[in-house]
């Protein structure tokens, strides 16, 4: 019984939030998959390598910065850049950037190195909440952008690697 309100009040919470943000969607496939992250592929492993530094180590998750750099996407400043291990395989890369004109580079350069957005009529590419994703064979890229708070985040993902984050999640509400 309890469960059963849980998932009535929730789906009634996302039901809202559909109508009320306004949300965006677009999608591309992804042209020269770069299989990881500057030059570091999935499924390496992250330790000891001299560029990076450990800022977390739970029993299946790492994360790690770059050493001795301001966090930037390209040449692109951003607010944070982390590198992170599921199971100690490189499998994600979470980037966090604020303000739309940091937005709009950050778009612009996704869509320059790994291809562009599908604009055809009734594709929405504005909106209060925007999401775009690249999917190719071994990484999909997904970039969420908050309009009202003007906060980014993109998401590098290993597609055989990332869904090992959910591995640890019940599937019961109780």
């Amino acid at each position: 019984m309890r469960s059963t309100r849980l998932a009535i009040g929730l789906l009634g919470l996302i039901g809202w939030g559909w109508t009320t943000t306004s949300p965006a969607f677009a999608t591309a496939e992804l042209h020269n998959d770069p299989k990881g992250f500057q030059g570091i592929e999935w499924g390496a492993s992250l330790k000891g390598r001299p560029e990076l530094k450990q800022t977390y180590a739970g029993p299946r998750v790492g994360e790690y910065e770059i050493k001795d750099s301001s966090p930037a996407l390209d040449t692109i400043p951003v607010a944070s850049l982390l590198l992170v291990t599921v199971e100690g395989k490189f499998a994600r890369v979470t980037v966090r950037y604020k303000g739309e004109a940091v937005h709009k580079q950050v778009l612009a350069y996704l869509e320059t190195r790994f291809g562009p957005l599908d604009k055809t009529p009734g594709q929405m590419v504005r909106g209060l909440n925007q999401q775009y994703n690249w999917r190719g064979p071994e990484t999909e890229i997904n970039l969420t952008y908050e309009g009202r708070s003007e906060r980014g985040f993109v998401f590098f993902d290993s597609r055989t690697l990332a869904p090992r984050f959910n591995d640890g999640i019940t599937d019961s509400a109780e």
